[in-house]
């Protein structure tokens, strides 16, 4: 066998060798060797095989290197293209500005290298995955292709030579179809039985032994254009697929032949089986039993109605012949490679890696063209895929992945509708899809309804299956010449009619009139998403393509296949004249598509309304269930639907929410405009009332009977049914207004009611939802607009923590003049938005002093109707809505029930808007129904006709029927009619009903017969009568006497509670214009005047009406409605007055509070010792307690304690030498060095001396609290120890989440609610020693320090036991378990004494530094600062010395002695006084003596610290000197000048900065301990200012001497005790020079701590950060964080890095922040603190051009720095004030 002597030879050379006999001209040999070759290589029946992988690359490379081959093949690339195909969760850009496709994306490289500035750009994370369509014109604009594709590369690159790619042509195809019998192999069917995940395990199985294949596949397509055409023709070739596939070749080959024949069966839309048995029901099981169960019904689509034949059976026969290609039905052929690789692919549920190879070889212009086909032809087989699969949401994903590519590309897209009859695949395929979901529709007729409709609970809608289908529809009805196809096309129109019609009518609901529903549906969800997705967007998709006159032919087909679909709809649903009681649907598509296409027609291509509508008749069915839907939103929000559950709220909600009101609520409203203009307007009126069930309530009489509505839901009922009247008549939106004012018109609406971010009202105007149409967010008009309008509110920081973002408010004309709140009212989700609005209009108004009161909505002019719709206005001049005027008029001046404000002002905005829209034509119809009423229709005519009498029905109880009989008995005619009683009865019912119901006769021509019996009124038929039968109807005549016009008169009097309210001088000066704000009565001013100036007539009876005094009316005892109504006005004063007196009182309560608890008039006191100067001097403190309210002093058995927050802090740690922050890194090349920080010069310090010095000296020398010292801050607020304890126990036994753990001790302040962890108990006794002080002292330098000394000795005797010095322990206890272990131990021997010493030395000078760090690191501003700081030091001290006290001092070394002794023994162990830290012995001192250390004591010792280091500094200035230098100084003195950088001043200015530190910190000592004041100075006057408080006068009086020297006092010989000093230094001369000089001259200035400086781009940090891999694992976190302190990079909740079950960035938090962390999240851009075990989500330091967040880079708009946020931040940081000013924190468990 030559394969197996090939086999046994090295890989390279048999490449080059077969390489060569191929390149002959007489290859026979070569091909046959090479066939057998690959035939024992490449076999699939030994699985897939690594070496079979190594054959091919060596192969392929004929002898060379792989990589070689890879380099060679990369040089001939001419494509064109980017191509870069990603997956999920890839970040890519998309550009509105260079897009013509929406759907177009680019990958980072080509966006950056791109030139995108000023254009409309974001970022994103591919949800499913996309491609870079960088170079393809088709797709964007080629001033957007980045520099490498904007080059034609194709043009100049060479031909390949033949023999490159040659046995790339041999082997690949024998690769291929190995890869494919391995597919074959590797598919078991999902039979009945095995329906289980093992099916699915083992797929994953076989495509795991796969994916180095595929990979190897995908790294072929990325050597670019020259490979990808080999794979082209390979893929393509239909001989090389016959000759491999059949498998002739040998056994194994055929049976795997077969095994694929007996898959690809089950791949048409109606499989094999069902073909033969001639009958129509689906294969899918669901769809089965969703279709017998309809039983014998008809579906909507059949021409002849006899529905005999199981409608499964009807359906499916009907789809095949309306579909014009039978072979979507059949089963699939395949003719070459790529088509089987598609169908295996889609079998195995759209493998990721299958997927990336197939849409790599995209550039490749033949393959895309190939493909494309190839994947139309295989459409119906993903859609039944899909719909079997378990996890159709990633298919969805993988498959719009594909198709997104294909379809956005408008030539390829065109291309495949006409060869491929893409269209009529996709909508059979949709139609097949929902046809296995559908029910029967219970609307209307519920036994006889054959309508069906898709149920809304099925997977299929809930989990949005259908969504990638729809979405290519979607997508390929973007381009005008497939959208043109489809419109020509009437079959496909009719298909696509019968599919809309599944949706009609779907997710019904039925009121509940008894129990609560049981069980809430969510389907409501998946219908609107339906309705939206599936109907909606595609209508929205073909209207963009009607908008010229051209196209005028396609809105007359679709209108017409709308109402013959819909004629259908009602036949089918059994729908005569009246909607059935107590049903609602909210979707209505047909009606929508109707609508929708009527508004284009009319508005767009100039078709006459009147030829598109169907005939009167037609137009009252389509009116009814949109206007049920107006009825029912009332009946929702008046509680009526309350037990169907908060899910009725919501679907109600949705309706009209931003996403969907232009496609729902806007055509709905409409369609009633169009029909309210078209029908008669008296039966259109009294339809409204009826379907808002207040016919009842209409009536003169008090009281009255409603069948239908409870009492309290009268008002809100009758309210609704005014409030749609107004917004019907009123509503331009498709009625005349242009696309700029309907966007001005939603922006002012959506600002009225608050102000909103920039992305908020993005996203709250309803845009058209087709990206390529109408108003496009984003688009110039939208900015121009928005700055026309509104004013930009910069993001301010509130006090209270909270980030306000960038708003947009309202400009004052807006205000004025363009609120609207009909349309707020519209466009409310929530009720409480209209409210909101209405206060801001109110604020405005007095603001600006227009008007004080509560303003009324402010009436509007509307643009005018387009001249089509004119016939709307007649509704505002009908007889019968005259009569519901009056009637409310009449009601409301006599205070019947249930009348309301909101009433008056909408029948007021009736009137108003009937005066402002006259009718054209005023030729009085004589109707002699109701001349009792009004003459004519015309408003303005009507307004002043007075009507005497009224007949009305009242029950025999009311006060109508009482006043008759008084009246008979004393026979004379009443004042006035009675308001007293409380309901109100059946007027003009009959006249309302009967005349709607004569109307609707008269158009449909019944028989005479049902005309007849309609004269009864509708309501008693279905009058549910309580048990008790209601009191008898009885007819009574009211004497009303009265017109409009006069009633207007009259409310305006009872509203001003002014007899006179309207004098006759008042009309005669009166001007409509000026009555544009106000509140009713201004509004009903304004009505008279405009009726007084439109008629002559009107003017006449209005004077006479105003000439006329009205007497009062009468008070009578037995109506109390008059008392109430004019007692109202003043019980409201006494309200107010009350209300007013109480807030006062309470304000004043709360200023004493205020002033008590918080110290906030007096800051410069300390709240916590306010004794100095009321109390006597030697008189206790007292201290109020919070928990119990009593005041007392703090004693060694009851010891009050200061509430405390404890928290470890390394902010002193991180100071550095150079005031400029460290920049963040955002390159390879940029580094942060951490040594040069505070914290790691003391480090290095420390052990420097530990090597040359004895411990314990070392840790008397130093201080530690540099990383991880314990900060002590207080809130002010004092409590009895023993009463925290049992606060403690409360909260604890409390089970309300907190967001803090009671167990560590945390608890909020009882008072001010601060966070706090511990209490820091207030010594016995005096406050500060303040008297001490200021008397002066005339002992002798010397004699105190032999004091001083004697103090120290007493040290040893220690206190008694008692509970104060217990609890003192237990702060200590505290103190220590708030940091770490590690931060407490420097020295070699742990937990000695020394080192616990050195520790509460740390504490106390860590709170002394950071309090000078707050204070701006110096004391230039006085004591002002650190008020609002409340101070614990005091205390703090105390406790300290309490334990410091415990140590006993080391006798042969104390500090104090040596200071002051000229001592002559030395002892080299002992670390030299000189290269100490000054300050320790200060604060040392102190705090061992502090208990006893007066005024003068401290002075002294202030003194001697001083001296020494003053000669530190000298010391360490000469070691700076160069030798000359020093020569100079040590011969010449200060005297002679020397030519160096040394002048003296230079020197002294040196020494007095060596020393200022020191200066500094004593001096806040001395305030703290002695209650001193910090006078405020100037910079320069620093030095001697705080010399002269710490009493260092020295030997110079003069003034404003501030040479350093002069401050020195010396209680020996200076000359001495120096020389002393500085021989003990000498003797560390035998350690390294360098190194002790660095011990020597330390350098004690440190900059502010600073956060990281970040770029101001956050891209820049982005690009840098959201890829980089992790230092401790490698690998790319999923959420990366950075460390804003350090710029440590993090992973955020890796498990990758935990460390004993501690994730990365809590450990580092302990590690650099001593357990506070400020991380910086990158792919979401906020802020995140971490504070011991808790965490906050603190905000984003990044904001848009306007103002905003973007948490999680939704938007993906470029962000900016903001300055201020990061200030904030950094000062909470070093304020350490995150735990009181963030409020939201929550455990992290050590999970982040």
């Amino acid at each position: 066998m030559m394969a197996a002597s090939l086999l046994r030879r090295d890989k390279k050379s048999t490449a080059a060798h077969l390489k060569a006999d191929l390149q002959r001209t007489d290859n026979s040999s070569g091909l046959r060797q090479l066939q057998e070759l690959l035939d024992s290589v490449l076999n699939a029946e030994r699985g897939s095989d690594p070496e079979a992988l190594d054959w091919c690359k060596w192969l392929l490379a004929g002898g060379d290197g792989f990589d070689e081959f890879c380099r060679a093949v990369r040089s001939y690339d001419n494509a064109t293209l980017c191509g870069l195909v990603w997956t999920a969760n890839f970040v890519a850009y998309r550009c509105r500005t260079c897009g013509i496709s929406p759907c177009m994306s680019l990958c980072a490289e080509c966006f950056n290298n791109g030139d995108h500035t000023g254009h409309d750009f974001n970022m994103f994370r591919s949800q499913a995955g996309g491609a870079c369509d960088c170079g393809d014109g088709n797709v964007m604009r080629e001033s957007g292709f980045c520099s490498r594709h904007r080059l034609k590369t194709g043009e100049n690159v060479p031909s390949v030579p033949r023999d490159l790619l040659l046995m790339s042509e041999m082997v690949l195809p024998r690769f291929i179809i190995t890869i494919i019998q391995y597919l074959r192999d590797g598919y078991t069917e999902p039979g009945e039985d095995t329906r289980s995940h093992l099916n699915e395990v083992d797929l994953q199985k076989v495509l795991q032994q796969l994916e180095p294949h595929i990979s190897f596949l995908e790294e072929l397509t990325k050597m670019g254009g020259a490979m990808r055409t080999v794979l082209t023709k390979i893929l393509t070739n239909q001989q090389t697929f016959k000759e491999l596939s059949m498998g002739e070749y040998n056994v194994y080959a055929k049976r795997n032949y077969e095994k694929y024949l007996s898959a690809l069966k089950s791949s048409g839309l109606v499989s094999v089986e069902e073909k033969g048995a001639g009958a129509g029901a689906t294969d899918t099981p669901a769809g089965a039993g969703a279709l017998s169960l309809l039983g014998n019904t008809c579906c909507l689509f059949c021409e002849d109605q006899d529905g005999l034949q199981g409608v499964g059976q009807r359906k499916r026969v009907k789809l095949s012949s309306t579909t014009k290609d039978p072979s979507i039905m059949d089963t699939l052929k395949h003719k070459c490679f790529l088509e089987e690789l598609l169908f295996w692919t889609i079998k195995y549920e759209f493998p990721q890696k299958m997927v990336t190879f197939l849409l790599n070889m995209l550039p490749d212009q033949d393959y895309k063209i190939t493909f494309t086909k190839t994947f139309v032809q295989h459409y119906a087989f993903i859609m039944k895929t899909l719909m079997k699969s378990h996890e159709s949401d990633t298919m969805s994903n993988r498959i719009v992945h594909i198709s997104v590519q294909l379809f956005s590309n408008e030539e390829l897209a065109r291309h495949v509708t006409e060869e491929c009859q893409l269209l009529d695949i996709m909508v059979t395929v949709l139609l097949y899809m929902m046809e296995s979901c559908l029910i029967k529709s219970e609307l209307q007729d519920e036994e006889n309804n054959r309508h069906v409709v898709v149920n809304c609970g099925e997977a299929l809608l809930k989990n949005n299956t259908y969504w990638p289908l729809v979405s290519d529809f979607i997508n390929i009805l973007s381009h005008q010449s497939v959208a043109n196809r489809f419109l020509e096309d009437h079959s496909l129109l009719l298909l696509w009619m019968s599919f809309v019609s599944f949706f009609q009518g779907m997710n019904l609901n039925k009121r509940e009139l008894n129990e609560h529903v049981e069980f809430e549906s969510q389907t409501y969800y998946a219908a609107f998403a339906a309705e939206l997705e599936a109907c909606a967007q595609p209508m929205w998709g073909l209207l963009t393509h009607c908008k010229v006159k051209e196209t005028q032919e396609y809105t007359k087909t679709v209108v017409r296949y709308c109402l013959e679909t819909l004629q259908m709809w009602f036949d089918a649903i059994g729908f005569v004249d009246e909607p059935a009681l107590n049903q609602l649907t909210f979707h209505l598509p047909l009606h929508r598509y109707y609508a929708m296409f009527l508004s284009k027609g009319v508005k767009c291509q100039g078709l006459d309304l009147d030829s598109l509508l169907p005939d009167q008749e037609m137009l009252m069915k389509i009116m009814v269930h949109p206007l049920q839907i107006q009825a029912s939103l009332s009946e929702i929000h008046s509680n009526m639907w309350v037990r169907n559950g908060l899910q009725i709220k919501g679907q109600a909600m949705t309706y009209v929410q931003s996403h969907f009101c232009n496609s729902m609520i806007d055509p709905d409203i409409y369609l009633l405009q169009v029909c309210a203009s078209r029908l008669d307007p008296d039966y259109f009126i009294s339809s409204v009332f009826e379907r808002f069930k207040v016919v009842d309530l209409l009536t003169m009489a008090s009281q009255h009977q409603n069948a239908v509505l409870d009492s309290e839901q009268e008002r809100p009922m009758l309210e609704g049914a005014l409030t749609f009247l107004v917004i019907l008549c009123s509503l331009r939106i498709h009625l005349g207004m242009s696309d700029d004012e309907i966007l001005r018109a939603e922006m002012v609406s959506q600002l009225c009611m608050n102000d909103r971010t920039h992305s908020s009202l993005l996203d709250l105007i309803p845009e058209n939802p087709n990206p390529k149409s109408g108003v496009v967010p984003g688009s110039c008009s939208f900015e121009e607009m928005l700055s026309a309008i509104a004013d930009f509110k910069a993001p301010v920081f509130e006090p209270g923590g909270s980030m306000q973002q960038g708003m947009y408010t309202p400009k004052a004309e807006v205000w004025e003049n363009e609120f609207d709140p009909i349309m707020v009212i519209l466009r409310t989700v929530y009720r409480r938005d209209v409210q909101s609005a209405m206060d801001r209009y109110a604020a405005f108004l007095k603001q600006s002093g227009i008007h004080t009161g509560n303003p009324w909505p402010p009436y509007k002019e509307r643009t005018p109707l387009h001249p089509c719709y004119r016939g709307l206005v007649r509704l505002l001049h009908c007889k019968t809505l005259h009569i519901v005027i009056f009637t409310l008029l009449y009601k409301i001046w006599m205070d019947h029930q249930n009348m309301s404000e909101h009433v008056l002002c909408m029948v007021l905005y009736l009137i108003e808007l009937g005066l402002d829209n006259p009718v054209q034509d005023d030729k009085v119809e004589e109707e002699h129904c109701h001349d009792s009423w009004f003459p004519g229709t015309s408003l303005l005519s009507n307004l002043h006709h007075v009507i005497n009498f009224v007949r009305v029905r009242v029950p025999e109880t009311a006060s109508e029927v009482e006043r008759k009989r008084e009246r008979e008995r004393e026979r004379e005619t009443p004042a006035s009619t009675s308001s007293e009683s409380s309901t109100f009865g059946q007027a003009q019912v009959f006249s309302l009903v009967a005349e709607r119901r004569r109307k609707f006769q008269e158009i449909i021509n019944r028989s005479n017969h049902e005309a007849s019996q309609a004269v009864r009124p509708k309501s008693s038929s279905s009058r549910w009568l309580p048990p008790g039968s209601p009191p008898q109807l009885v007819t009574e005549i009211l004497e009303i006497r009265e017109s409009m016009l006069s009633l207007l008169v009259k409310l305006h009097q009872k509203l001003s509670a002014k007899q006179d309210s309207l004098s006759l001088s008042w009309l005669a000066e009166v001007d409509p214009a000026h009555h544009a704000h106000g509140d009713g009565l201004t509004a009903i001013e304004r009505i008279l005047a405009k009726a007084a100036t439109r008629s002559r007539h009107s003017k006449r009876c209005l004077q006479e009406i105003c000439g006329k005094v009205f007497p009062p009316i009468p008070l009578k005892k037995n109506s109390p409605g008059d008392k109430k109504s004019m007692d109202k006005e003043e019980r409201r004063q006494r309200a107010r007055e009350r209300q007013q007196k109480l807030l006062a009182e309470f304000a004043s309560r709360q200023k004493s509070f205020m002033e008590t608890a918080m110290d906030v008039e007096s800051p410069e006191t300390d709240a916590v010792m306010d004794m100095g100067s009321a109390e006597p001097l030697d008189s206790e403190v007292l201290y109020d307690c919070v928990i119990c309210g009593q005041s007392g002093p703090s004693t060694e058995d009851r010891p009050t304690g200061l509430v405390v927050l404890l928290q470890a802090s390394s902010v002193l740690g991180h100071r550095c030498r150079s005031d400029t922050p460290k920049r963040l890194p955002t390159t390879d090349e940029e580094h942060i060095y951490p040594e040069d920080t505070c914290g790691a010069t003391h480090d290095v310090r420390l052990s420097l001396m530990q090597r040359y010095f004895k411990d314990s000296s070392c840790l008397q020398s130093v201080s530690v609290g540099w990383d991880g010292g314990v900060y002590v801050q207080t809130c002010g607020h004092t409590l009895h120890i023993d009463c925290h304890k049992s606060y403690m126990e409360s909260l604890r036994n409390d089970q309300v989440l907190q967001g803090f753990s009671v167990d560590k001790g945390e608890f909020t302040c009882p008072l001010c609610r601060q966070f706090a962890n511990s209490v820091l108990p207030c010594r016995p006794g005096r406050g500060m020693e303040t008297g001490a002080w200021h008397t002066p002292s005339n002992k002798s330098m010397s004699t105190l320090v032999k004091e001083v000394e004697d103090l120290q000795e007493q040290l040893g005797i220690f206190p008694v036991e008692s509970n104060l010095s217990k609890e003192m322990e237990s702060v200590i206890k505290d103190i220590k378990s708030t940091t770490q272990k590690k931060y407490m131990d420097y020295g070699k021997n742990p937990g000695s004494p020394d080192n616990d010493f050195l520790f509460m030395y740390s504490v106390a000078r860590t709170n002394l530094e950071l309090e000078l760090v707050h204070r701006g690191g110096n004391l230039c501003s006085g004591g002002a600062s650190a008020a609002a700081k409340r101070s614990c030091l005091n205390q703090l001290f105390h406790v300290l010395a309490m334990h410091m006290r415990l140590y006993s001092i080391d006798s042969a070394y104390n500090p104090w002695t040596r200071l002051t002794q000229s001592t002559h023994s030395r002892d080299n162990e002992r670390l030299k006084a000189i290269s100490r830290t000054r300050m320790l012995h200060l604060v040392l001192m102190i705090t061992m003596l502090c208990v006893c250390l007066c005024a003068e004591h401290f002075t002294c010792v202030v003194k001697v610290l001083y001296s020494l280091q003053y000669t530190q500094a000298l010391a360490a200035l000469s070691v700076r000197f160069s030798r000359e230098e020093r020569l100079a100084w040590s011969n010449s003195g200060a005297a002679k000048k020397v030519s160096s950088v040394w002048s003296p001043h230079s020197i002294e200015f040196s020494l007095q900065q060596f020393c200022l530190p020191f200066l500094r910190l004593s001096c806040l000592l001395q305030h703290h301990l002695y209650g001193d004041g910090l006078p405020g100075c100037l910079v320069e006057e620093e030095f001697s200012l705080l010399a002269g408080c710490l009493g260092l006068s020295g030997s110079v009086q003069c003034s404003g001497a501030s040479s350093s020297a002069a401050r020195l006092e010396w209680n020996l010989d200076a000359f001495d005790l120096i020389s002393q000093w500085c021989s003990e230094v000498i003797a560390l001369s035998d350690t390294p020079t360098q190194q002790s000089v660095s011990l020597l001259g330390q350098d004690p200035q440190w900059a502010a701590p600073r956060l990281l400086h970040l770029p101001d781009n956050y891209n820049t940090i982005f690009q840098y950060y959201h890829r980089k891999s992790c230092t401790s694992c490698g690998k790319t976190p999923k959420d990366p964080a950075l460390c804003l302190v350090c710029g440590a990079f993090v992973c955020l909740k890796g498990h990758c890095c935990k460390q004993q079950g501690v994730c990365e960035c809590v450990l580092h938090s302990q590690h650099c922040g001593a357990a506070t962390g400020i991380f910086l999240l990158i792919n979401a851009s906020v802020i995140i603190i971490i504070r011991g075990h808790r965490f906050c989500l603190w905000g984003s330091v990044y904001l848009d051009a306007h103002g905003e967040e973007d948490r999680d880079l939704r938007r993906g708009k470029p962000l900016y720095l903001c300055e201020e946020r990061y200030r904030v931040l950094e000062q909470q940081w070093v304020s350490h004030t995150f735990d009181h000013i963030n409020k939201r924190w929550g455990p992290h468990y050590n999970g982040l």
